[in-house]
């Protein structure tokens, strides 16, 4: 293990991240040390790590080398790696771009993950990010204290579990602390946990969602984009509509979900860049 570890603190409506810069893959990233680094008591504290590596030096990244010379290696707070994270790869790519160390070109800058290429396009305070197509596939329960509610499971490169809730509930009396239960059978990898309610017509958008989000291996966060992009999926389904724009607002602000006429999908928020150090990683343990 390296004994200083440089480090970016930054967010996307409040999901925030320690981002490393590992460029040639160097680092011996443990679920250890990813664990420690994103405690909020006795480390930086964030909902997950972003490691900035090329994707030639990575093995989960060595595949898309020919078509994204960077691989988003993101792991859960808890020490686990995920496939997709749509407000990370939104600050990622702010990284990339704000470092120099890549340029978008006329389609965007390709960023590779485990779910796949995804294409963000910066804006001067939010990035977009078309991202994989979600897919709903089937129908399942979540259950949260006394409640069982039912929802769709949809597929954003990584598990996602979309409830509405019955009317009279109301969001913000959800209990989160502790996991919602789900069905194991339909979600064997373990499961992101939407809660949803609509909201009040507003400008700019199609349709409006007020979402919660219990998240697979961090708990309870602030926002979540593949979790954005998976309930403007069943949004826009739920309307009969194959286009149209969705605004998402979580707890920490709002993403946007558009389906356009293309066929593509989008995810759009703000990401945001807070402070730079390192970190002595010895301390940690």
């Amino acid at each position: 293990m390296m004994d200083r570890v440089l480090f970016t603190k930054g967010h996307g409506t409040g999901n925030d991240f320690v981002i490393l810069p590992d460029p040639d893959g160097a680092l011996d990233l443990t679920p250890a040390l990813v664990a420690a680094l994103c405690d909020r008591h006795r480390g930086i504290g964030a909902d997950g790590v972003l490691r900035v590596v090329r994707s030639a030096k990575h093995p989960d990244g060595a595949g898309f080398a020919g078509d994204a010379e960077w691989f988003m290696d993101y792991w859960n707070a808890d020490g686990s790696i995920a496939e997709m994270c749509g407000n990370g790869v939104r600050v990622y790519s702010r990284y990339l771009l704000s470092q120099g160390l890549a340029t978008a070109g006329p389609e965007g800058l390709p960023v590779a993950t485990r779910a796949g290429v995804v294409l963000a396009v910066p804006g001067e305070l939010t990035i977009a990010v078309r991202m994989t197509t979600p897919r709903v596939y089937a129908a399942s329960t979540a259950t949260v204290g006394p409640l069982t509610i039912p929802g769709l499971a949809v597929d954003c490169g990584n598990p996602h579990l979309v409830t509405a809730l019955p009317d009279g509930v109301d969001l913000a009396s959800l209990d989160l602390h502790l996991a919602p239960g789900y069905d194991r059978a339909v979600f064997p990898e373990g499961v992101n946990v939407e809660f949803t309610t609509s909201g009040a017509p507003v400008e700019d958008a199609d349709l409006h969602v007020h979402m919660r989000v219990y998240e697979r291996g961090s708990a309870e966060t602030l926002s979540c984009g593949s979790g954005a992009l998976a309930v403007g999926a069943v949004a826009l389904r739920d309307a009969g509509r194959e286009t149209g724009v969705v605004a998402v607002d979580v707890p920490g602000g709002r993403l946007t979900v558009t389906a356009d006429d293309r066929g593509r999908w989008w995810l759009a928020g703000p990401a945001v860049l807070l402070a730079t150090g390192e970190v002595d990683a010895a301390a940690l343990s």
